[in-house]
């Protein structure tokens, strides 16, 4: 049996809503480790600090395009003439219940939460099953199983996520892609404390929330969940592929 390997040194790694939260989290792993990096973001000014940051390539644009996704690999590929791993991080929330969600809300969820994870994963595994083999991993959510009252539209494009995952894996099987899905509980980022709400939490307010909904007693940290993406990307986790991977503080067993 060959050595696990968490050196990715020799890894090209695409990330999605890598400017800021879990996605920046994972970028920023991923460059530790010795991968090259691109981050890719609709945020211009963000992506580009956080590149800078890290020693990442920054590259804007709508996730949600069919377009920019084939150019984001594309773009990829051309720095090292490789891609071994995707992750698509991207994501937005409306914190609305069904009947108050916009025809907007609902179709800008389902576009950039499902369309971007497979318009990417598609254009990615086109490249990776020429070159052998490749991993992608999907940001799902413990509401993409679960019922996600006052977020209809978010907990339903998540849904649609892991179902994307699943599939893609077992088409893509025989030909070494792996997809599998990351589903974070609730997590201490900016979505969480400020998208869709009126006031951002505050400290004690977030804190009130792990301990008051999370059995462990605590949101989890970003760069919490950034680990087991990797894990997922890396040879150990070679045997892993249509995998919903829940890292909730044991929320989903309740």
């Amino acid at each position: 049996m060959k050595n696990v390997n968490f050196d990715f040194s020799q890894f090209t790694a695409l990330v999605t809503g890598g400017a800021s939260g879990m996605g920046a989290q994972v970028a920023g792993l991923f460059a530790r480790a010795g991968a090259d990096v691109l981050i890719v973001d609709a945020n211009t000014e963000l992506a580009e600090q956080t590149a800078l940051a890290i020693g990442a390539t920054a590259l804007a644009g709508d996730v949600s395009q069919a377009d920019f996704c084939n150019q984001a690999v594309a773009t990829a590929v051309q720095r090292t003439g490789r891609l071994n791993a995707v992750v698509n991080a991207a994501g937005i929330i409306a914190r609305k219940t069904g009947v108050d969600t916009t025809d907007e809300e609902w179709q800008r969820a389902m576009d950039v939460n499902a369309g971007g994870v497979f318009y990417m994963s598609r254009a990615a595994a086109r490249h990776m099953r020429g070159q052998g083999g490749g991993a992608i991993v999907n940001f799902g959510s413990i509401w993409g199983e679960l019922g996600g009252p006052g977020a209809l539209a978010y907990a339903s494009s998540k849904g649609a996520v892991h179902q994307i995952t699943r599939t893609f894996a077992l088409e893509l099987a025989r030909d070494g892609v792996r997809l599998n899905c990351v589903c974070p509980g609730e997590v201490d980022t900016p979505m969480l404390r400020s998208a869709g709400r009126a006031t951002p939490l505050t400290d004690l307010q977030a804190q009130e929330m792990g301990q008051r909904v999370v059995p462990m007693g605590r949101l989890a940290q970003p760069e919490e969940i950034a680990r087991v993406a990797l894990f997922l990307c890396s040879d150990a986790a070679s045997y892993m592929t249509g995998a919903m991977v829940y890292v909730d503080g044991g929320y989903s067993s309740q």
